[in-house]
Order: structure tokens, then sequence, then C-alpha cells
């Protein structure tokens, strides 16, 4: 059994918004909202694409008549998976519990060692690195 870090990409549109950053906001807002408090331990991110003509990332946002498309970055840590499939199967089932008729699309599943967190750990993890 292992521990595994998942990371899923999620398309999310937002409607009737007027920039690329109040897209990329809102759409973490609405995630937000959905998964808190249940699943807060899942981190929220905008994802980045690669310009095909240079190579340099932006912001994952198409945008369109008012309406965008934001591609977001959903992680979240699975402790005692038999497999790294096994891990993203259960990532992508607890995600899209909350996220109906979303699509999910596995980018990355990285197993990594150590304990189980808590949320103690993770403050405690939090405030060393400010120091």
């Amino acid at each position: 059994m292992g521990n595994y870090r998942v990371t899923l990409e999620a398309a999310w549109l937002v409607k009737d918004v007027e920039s690329v950053d109040d897209a990329m906001n809102i759409a973490i807002s609405e995630i937000g909202k959905l998964l808190n408090p249940d699943l807060n331990f899942v981190d929220i991110e905008v994802g980045a694409t690669s310009c095909p003509a240079c190579g340099e990332a932006f912001d994952s946002v198409f945008m369109a008549a008012g309406t965008a498309l934001v591609g977001i970055l959903l992680e979240m840590k699975v402790y005692d998976a038999q497999s790294e499939e096994h891990a993203a199967r259960i990532a992508k089932s607890t995600i899209g519990k909350v996220l109906k008729n979303t699509p999910l699309n596995v980018i990355e599943v990285e197993e990594f060692e150590g304990p189980k967190e808590t949320k103690e750990t993770r403050e405690k993890i939090k405030q060393k690195v400010k120091k």
C-alpha cells in the first residue's frame, strides 16, 4: 500500500465574465464552495497551457463573448492505495461525486513517503515555511 499525490484537471465554465482574471477567480471560488467543507483537503489552482508557437506557459483560460472555459488543477493526497491507477480512481471518484458532470482528467500521480498528515501537522509545516 502506498501514498500518492494525484493531480486532476477539470474544465470549468464561467458565464457573464468581463476579464480573464475574473474568470479564474470565479472558477476557483465556485469549485471551492462546492468542495468545502467536506473536501477541504483538495488544492485548487488554475492550470497552465503551453503556447504551440513558442512553448511558453500561460494560464489555461479561453474567453469569448463573455464566457470563459477555465482549466483547473485539483490535487489531493490518497493514502494506502494499491497502485497509481487505484489512487487515480479514488481521487476521480471522490472529487467527481461533488463536481458532477464536470470532465476530470488525470494529469499526474506521484508516490510520496511519510505518514498520513493531520491538520495540525499541516499547520506546523506551514509555520516552518513562513519563517
